[in-house]
């Protein structure tokens, strides 16, 4: 199988790339900068998609990156980083004489209004409720084909909760201050804290991306990516202080985290969701690391 990522050089695609490539498929990448097994965003607008057999976006500016301040040039950047990538590698896809026959795009589970007692699953019906989740709209609405291309080609949507893995994501950013003793929860740390393993993800992926069964859903299918076990920030700080053998006493008040990060970012870190992958689960995909001991060991000890 012939793959194209848009945004493969990021922490999921890395991860994805050496698991296909591992299975024996061809990957190609589509990235800012040339290089071998690559093409630009400006290749693929230019020359039209290259031969494949399926597509994936996971491209996107990182909501939580540390080094820039919340303001109107950021938020431009978190649309057009998801919005224009999508909307490049669907029209290409429509334009294609040969389209491949699968598309998938990674959103994100903040369509889901934040709750301490809701459970939401693929079938959850939701509507906006701040930027976040507006962004997930017209960023879902970008990657949608038209009626003709989707009759033979499957549409899939996966949305992954906070990935976690040793090399980049959140745990990056995590690991030193534990590591150090000053871990602790975020907020109040009741809020759920829906998560998946960065292997699980990519193997989440690796299965979208497989020719359909039969003829194609004419609408996308949706997927949570995130792992079965229903967690909350405090259990993720006291499962991961208690693997590091470090303590987690020092709480990260939410007016602290909104002074820092705005608090239409905080939001992301104070507030969360209880997020049931049905959908995922009923496909027959069985997790690597379905609870937190197991992921955070695997990363702690890797």
């Amino acid at each position: 199988m012939r793959v194209l990522i848009g945004g493969g050089s990021g922490f999921v695609g890395r991860e994805l790339t050496h698991l296909l490539r591992d299975k024996g498929h061809e990957v190609t990448v589509i990235s800012r900068q040339p290089g071998p097994g690559r093409i630009t965003w400006g290749e693929l607008e230019s020359r039209g998609l290259p031969p494949c057999d399926s597509a994936v976006n996971l491209s996107g500016e990182n909501v939580i990156n540390p080094l820039r301040w919340w303001n109107e040039s950021y938020k431009q950047d978190m649309f057009s980083s998801r919005i224009d990538t999508t909307k490049a590698l669907s029209q290409a896809i429509a334009a294609s004489s040969s389209p491949p026959h699968s598309w998938v795009l990674l959103s994100g589970v903040a369509c889901y209004k934040p709750s301490l007692t809701a459970e939401y699953t693929e079938d959850s019906e939701w509507t906006p409720y701040d930027f976040l989740s507006q962004l997930v709209k017209e960023w879902e609405a970008a990657a949608r084909l038209p009626e003709n291309v989707a009759k033979t080609t499957k549409q899939i949507i996966i949305r992954p909760g906070v990935v976690l893995g040793r090399d980049g994501g959140a745990m990056k950013q995590m690991m030193l201050p534990f590591w150090l003793g000053f871990g602790g929860t975020l907020g109040s740390g009741t809020q759920p804290f829906p998560w998946i393993h960065v292997s699980d993800l990519a193997g989440i992926i690796a299965r979208a991306l497989e020719p359909p069964a039969g003829a194609p859903c004419p609408s996308p299918q949706v997927y949570n990516g995130v792992a079965p076990a229903l967690n909350t920030n405090y259990e993720f700080t006291k499962e991961l202080g208690q693997i590091l053998r470090r303590p987690t006493v020092l709480p990260v008040p939410g007016f602290v985290l909104n002074a820092l990060l705005g608090s239409e970012r905080a939001v992301v870190l104070t507030q969360g969701q209880m997020v049931i992958p049905k959908r995922t689960l009923e496909s027959g995909y069985q997790y690597k690391y379905p609870d937190l001991t197991s992921a955070l060991k695997q990363i702690v000890e890797s």
